[in-house]
């Protein structure tokens, strides 16, 4: 009970004056001055509020010019989404020197210790710095631009990274988010986006074009062969009419006459190996039932190999 009621007594308003008096000297404090400008705590957690309010403002920005302005805008997706990150840059840059004038700070005397830190911290830096400079350059030249379908290859100059193709789904200050045909996402760094080579399949149109190789013995009847892909071809709902398949004799091989069958869409841009499967699929049933005999793509074939409504032979 002693202690309770110990616990309930009012501090002194001399001590608590005191506290007020030790808290406002601490926070009013000088650490260090840049110019004439005295930092001190309060001046420090000011700053971070400042910069939270600023980055806040900047996100907000952003999203009412995704969503309320450039949505009526003949602007396409990636267009949009570049104007979007660079302008809130922007704000964030105007942001920071507006809110550093008011604040009293000399900007030329913070170019000088910024400088004096960049040769001390660059170094260590310099990935970031180029990770970020090379994200701009993306977004102003738009050579890769959100939506688009590209060929990574070997990106990282090593076996270790040998993603095929992938939709860019995010473009941030360090890396481009790409997502693979299966739905993984890859984060790759924007300096290697700039330095190496990058096959970008939509960097015109949306318009996709892909070959699914064909092989035919030398007793078919190539003209039949060929009216036989077009009209798969044709009644595939995802295959464009215009630019219109393409049926192309490549070359004659040892057991077979190489045949390619060149198709676009634009609709099944994210998913072409489901659209190629199909087609496949299709190829396969219509020349079963049209007795056109399909080699096999080996240098050894079996010696006799029949399946129902086929027959492979070693070409012999």
């Amino acid at each position: 009970m002693l202690g309770w009621r110990l616990l309930r007594r009012p501090l002194p308003s001399s001590l608590v004056g005191m506290l007020n008096i030790d808290m406002h000297r601490v926070l009013k404090w000088p650490l260090f001055t840049v110019g004439k400008v005295p930092l001190t705590p309060l001046f420090l957690i000011e700053c971070i509020v400042f910069l939270i309010a600023l980055s806040l403002l900047s996100r907000l920005f952003r999203s009412f010019l995704a969503r309320k302005v450039l949505t009526h805008t003949s602007m396409d997706r990636g267009h949009q989404y570049a104007f979007v990150r660079v302008s809130g840059y922007v704000v964030f840059v105007l942001g920071l020197v507006i809110g550093l004038d008011t604040a009293g700070l000399n900007l030329s005397s913070l170019l000088v210790v910024g400088g004096a830190l960049g040769v001390g911290v660059g170094f260590g830096l310099q990935n970031i710095v180029a990770n970020f400079v090379a994200g701009i350059v993306i977004l102003w030249e738009g050579p890769i631009k959100l939506g688009d379908f590209i060929d990574l290859g070997n990106v990282s100059g090593s076996a270790e990274l040998t993603v095929s193709h992938g939709e860019v789904i995010r473009i941030g200050a360090r890396g481009t988010w790409v997502r693979t045909f299966d739905n993984e996402v890859i984060i790759v760094p924007n300096s290697q986006l700039i330095n190496n080579r990058v096959a970008n399949w939509t960097a015109s149109d949306k318009t996709v074009r892909f070959t699914i190789p064909v092989g035919v013995s030398y007793d078919s009847d190539l003209d039949e062969v060929r009216a036989a892909l077009l009209d798969i071809a044709k009644h595939s709902e995802h295959v464009l009419v215009d630019p219109a398949p393409v049926v192309l004799i490549t070359g004659f091989g040892d057991h077979s006459v190489n045949i390619n069958l060149r198709v676009s869409t634009i609709t099944m841009t994210e998913r072409t190996l489901m659209l190629k499967s199909d087609l496949l699929m299709e190829i396969f049933r219509v020349f079963r039932e049209k007795k056109i005999n399909l080699r096999f793509p080996i240098s050894h074939p079996p010696e006799s190999t029949t399946l129902e409504g086929f027959t492979a032979t070693d070409g012999t």
